[in-house]
């Protein structure tokens, strides 16, 4: 996070890397431009930039890193091996190490991280629907709930990038939403979030209540589901 970073709360993107590694990161960043009309299912299984227009106003540089890695369609397992999009969670993992969210070898969650993962979850519930969820809380209801925000806010995109059902199983294993310690997810080679770190004091691990954070986006969010992108899946267009 740079010098304003590092005393700011994380946004979605930070929280989803602290509470399920990288592809949820990645995740959240496609969610976004998915919802601003930058990036739309293509063939079963990828992710397309959209036809024509101006480049979208990034609100993140993952954002920035994701959509410059569709020069061509990728599934999501492709994309999150992309060069920049590797550097770009390099440099999301850096971040949070110095502002004291993560400890870097092994990459574990601090005290610190858990107490902010589990305020977030307790202010962003998943969302009974997309009828007038803003488009701040979908990123947080994608960061910290994962398949279950994807399939209630935009089932459409998410099957047919295969980001939700047994097309994203088989990418990569598993979509590591989930609770607790234990998760995994693959930079640079590294496993990354293979435990909580109860080194910086106490013991006390939220098993599968962590939170987030609030940083908002504004705009508000309706039937934008006419592509899709979540964890698995088939078809369907945009």
């Amino acid at each position: 996070m740079n010098a304003q970073a590092t005393t700011a709360p994380p946004g979605p993107h930070e929280t989803a890397l602290l509470w399920a590694g990288p592809r949820a990161a990645v995740t959240v960043a496609v969610t976004a431009l998915h919802l601003r009309g930058a990036v739309a299912a293509g063939r079963p299984g990828t992710l397309r930039r959209t036809a024509g227009g101006e480049a979208p106003a990034f609100r993140h540089p993952l954002e920035k890193a994701v959509r410059t890695a569709l020069y061509r369609p990728a599934g999501p397992r492709e994309l999150l091996e992309r060069a920049v999009v590797r550097r770009a969670l390099a440099r999301m993992r850096a971040d949070l190490v110095a502002a004291g969210l993560l400890r870097p070898l092994p990459p574990r969650r601090t005290r610190a991280a858990r107490r902010h993962l589990a305020d977030l979850r307790e202010r962003h519930p998943l969302p009974e629907g997309p009828d007038g969820t803003a488009e701040e809380d979908v990123l947080y209801a994608v960061a910290l709930h994962g398949e279950a925000a994807l399939t209630v806010l935009l089932p459409g995109f998410a099957r047919a990038s295969r980001l939700t059902g047994r097309g994203a199983l088989a990418d990569e294993g598993l979509f590591p939403f989930g609770a607790g310690g234990g998760m995994r997810g693959i930079l640079g080679g590294e496993a990354f979030l293979d435990g909580d770190d109860d080194r910086d004091g106490g013991g006390d691990r939220t098993d599968g209540h962590h939170g987030g954070h609030d940083s908002g986006h504004h705009g508000g969010y309706g039937h934008h589901d006419s592509g899709g992108f979540g964890c698995g899946g088939g078809g369907g267009g945009d």
